[in-house]
């Protein structure tokens, strides 16, 4: 029996998808991704066709997490839009058939990066890469709520007095020790916390190059993706998440472009990439951006607490590599501080 058996019982989805999917045939394998360290996810490979299976974890989480629902929906609603998602084939609510909700969509060979370096990639490349997650990003901006039948997918009010509030508790919820950095920023958010200026767009909650797939000999990006964070909210929120990965350290672990010659690679500076983003929603500028930048690296932090937690107490979808985030909540933390100083 290999790792994915053991986290996914193989022959109730086959089971299931028999009876819930048109055109469904088997014999059914299996094979756990990598990624998804919060809701794990599986390639499905049948003799005809592959598909895609994201479940909630097994175990006791925190509530309104994982909401593997919530993705679907807003996939499904965003389905012949000028955002690309993978078709959605079937949403199970039920936990009797592998222990938790999880829902089935289409599988998208594309390419992936993991690192906006994008080593080995021509400078042409990598700046259509990221001009194509720069235009994306501004059209999910551009969707209409109302049109999709989103307008409820998100509670009124201020977008980051509801999600300081919220992530706050996450991570008190989640909390294994005290770390006076983290206290200190959450106290700074709440006391710097911008009036809300009216603008309420669908968000992806999580926007940034390892959750977008592209076309495997283009720079055409073919499906968003990991859409858990998802609701309706303030669109600096999504800008401010793409910059504040470039302010982590490249490779593996940071994944970011601090200390980068961006120039030599084709890469834009920050500044370049919101100036672009604001071209195309028509904004003139963003004000304040040091306070958008630093609400990502303290949701990030309350986001790596819990996978760190969660890790703890056994529930994690890669134990060895969620134990390994706790580490990083006090360097978020710093960041978060440092971010609120700049302008």
């Amino acid at each position: 029996m290999d790792q994915s058996e053991k986290t996914l019982n193989v022959k109730s989805v086959d089971d299931y998808l028999h009876k819930n999917l048109a055109g469904y045939a088997g014999p059914l394998e299996v094979e756990k991704f990598a990624v998804g360290q919060s809701n794990p996810t599986y390639l499905l490979e049948t003799p005809n066709k592959r598909y895609v299976l994201r479940r909630k974890p097994p175990g006791v989480l925190l509530k309104s997490a994982h909401a593997v629902d919530r993705e679907f929906r807003v996939q499904s609603a965003l389905a012949g839009s000028k955002v690309p998602v993978p078709d959605m084939y079937l949403l199970c609510e039920e936990d009797t058939v592998i222990g938790s909700a999880f829902y089935v969509m289409e599988y998208l060979d594309g390419r992936g990066f993991t690192d906006p370096t994008m080593k080995g990639e021509t400078n042409a490349t990598r700046t259509g890469i990221l001009d194509e997650m720069n235009r994306v990003l501004a059209e999910l901006h551009m969707v209409d709520i109302n049109a999709a039948g989103l307008s409820d997918y998100g509670p009124p009010g201020n977008y980051f007095e509801r999600q300081i509030s919220r992530w706050a508790g996450q991570y008190r919820a989640s909390e294994t020790e005290k770390i006076a950095d983290m206290d200190h920023l959450i106290a700074r958010l709440e006391a710097q916390l911008p009036e809300d200026d009216g603008q309420r767009t669908l968000v992806h909650g999580d926007y940034r190059i390892d959750n977008l797939l592209f076309q495997k000999d283009g720079t055409s990006c073919i499906a968003v993706l990991d859409w858990e964070l998802s609701t309706i909210g303030h669109p600096y929120a999504d800008l401010a998440a793409v910059i504040m990965q470039w302010q982590l350290p490249p490779g593996k672990e940071g994944r970011g472009l601090a200390g980068v010659d961006r120039d030599t690679l084709g890469l834009p500076s920050d500044e370049a990439f919101i100036a672009k983003y604001c071209a195309r929603t028509g904004r003139s500028g963003i004000a304040n951006f040091g306070f958008y930048l630093a609400f990502n690296f303290f949701r990030m932090a309350a986001i790596l607490q819990g996978v760190y937690k969660r890790a703890l107490d056994g529930n994690a979808s890669d134990p060895v590599q969620a134990k390994a985030f706790g580490a990083y909540v006090p360097v978020f933390a710093q960041h978060g501080l440092a971010a609120l100083e700049r302008e």
